[in-house]
């Protein structure tokens, strides 16, 4: 393994960082502040397109896209898009100003990798170009979603069409005025073998029998413009042709979707606890409780040191998964995609709870972006499969390796 950065890859950093600092980092407040205000749920803050452009024109636009994807993609592999991810990360909302915001980025890949010229003529084109958003509907309340096989949601042919019928919810993006199309996971074949019962469909978000229950917030946070939804799918009729791949395909390409973007989340959250420790570090000289300050106290400075090393282990083992993914592809990688799937969140989850701590009152206010980050921090240990079960697989291979 080799992990110097390539000459393209540093300028980027570098490029990105610059970008941030002059045009995201003054207007995080403001920004904050107006997603906060009750009366702008579901609106965009009204400088964001301006913004996206700047980042387009700059040429720092679907950064994340593979270069295995050819001329759609900006040509950047997972190595070198890791540490672009890590400083987008730092911002919870400025992915999506590099057009590199989830779920966008796994439809993006999907309709990529497996929609037909028509689809991505129609919906993957206006996602490049950030011009709308889209939804994931995969899990369900009534079933135990982390094993995606018991999804219930039934795809049915009649005809020329498919007959559309089921409950989701945690359908991130789905609540953002600019989300006009959605990727729903559901059962073509209720009979088939376990893992070829599912399929992929892309359903417009104005398809008459489509109704958005309520909005889930995430700790008190609504998350908005994009935000979480309770979704009822009701005789939702759509064309065939906006069926993914063919009937019985849909957990092949669950899978191929979540491989990325469980490294995406893991990229984003170092940036997080990056961020989180650079926070306590600064605070730890500014307060002085009992006539000394903070980074004077021998526990402080083990709490600071401890998350150092676990951020830079962290980091390298991410690098590693991203290396592999790479050079070996997906499928050989799966082993530490698991790994940085089980460790990156807890490692953010204690680095930022460190710095809360640190801080005090002021750590659990909005005045920092501390109590956000453990909120999206302790979600990820659910989404994209929640730890125990990429324990469980882990565990299972690393037997079977040594067990021959």
């Amino acid at each position: 393994m080799n992990f110097e950065h390539s000459d393209k890859a540093i300028a980027l950093q570098q490029k990105v960082q610059a970008f941030v600092e002059e045009h995201i980092n003054p207007i995080e407040a403001e920004v904050d502040s107006f997603h906060h205000n009750p009366n702008n749920a579901w609106k965009k803050w009204p400088g964001l397109e301006g913004l996206k452009k700047k980042a387009k024109d700059a040429g720092l636009w679907n950064l994340f896209l593979p270069k295995s994807y050819g001329d759609l993609s900006p040509g950047l592999t997972n190595l070198e898009y890791a540490p672009l991810a890590e400083i987008m990360g730092r911002i919870i909302w400025a992915p999506e100003i590099f057009n590199c915001n989830a779920p966008d980025t796994g439809n993006m890949e999907v309709l990529a990798k497996y929609g037909t010229p028509e689809q991505q003529d129609k919906w993957l084109k206006p996602l490049l170009n950030g011009e709308i958003r889209s939804a994931f509907l995969m899990t369900e309340p009534d079933v135990a979603s982390s094993d995606a096989t018991n999804i219930e949601t039934s795809i049915v042919a009649d005809g020329d069409e498919y007959v559309i019928n089921g409950k989701k919810w945690w359908s991130s993006g789905a609540m953002d005025p600019n989300c006009k199309i959605s990727i729903v996971m559901g059962k073509t074949d209720f009979d088939a073998p376990r893992h070829a019962q599912q399929s992929m469909i892309l359903v417009p978000m104005n398809t008459p029998g489509l109704k958005i229950i309520r909005h889930l917030p995430v700790f008190g946070y609504t998350d908005s413009p994009e935000g979480h939804a309770e979704i009822l799918l009701e005789n939702v009729r759509v064309p065939k042709e906006n069926l993914l791949v063919g009937e019985g395909q849909g957990f092949a390409i669950a899978q191929g979707r979540l491989g990325p973007g469980r490294i995406h989340h893991c990229m984003r959250l170092i940036g997080m606890a990056q961020r989180s420790l650079e926070i306590m570090a600064e605070r730890t000289t500014k307060r002085k409780p009992f006539g000394r300050t903070l980074d004077t106290f021998s526990s402080v400075r083990q709490d600071i040191a401890s998350s150092a090393c676990e951020i830079e282990q962290t980091r390298l083992l991410v690098l590693s998964a991203a290396d592999k993914m790479d050079r070996l592809g997906n499928k050989e990688a799966k082993d530490l995609i698991a790994m940085i799937k089980i460790v990156t969140p807890k490692m953010a989850l204690n680095v930022i709870d460190r710095a809360i701590q640190i801080l005090g009152g002021m750590g659990v206010s909005d005045d920092t972006p501390l109590a956000h980050f453990y909120a999206a921090a302790r979600t990820l240990r659910l989404a994209d499969g929640p730890d125990e079960v990429h324990m469980s697989q882990l565990g299972k291979n690393v037997i079977k390796k040594y067990a021959k």
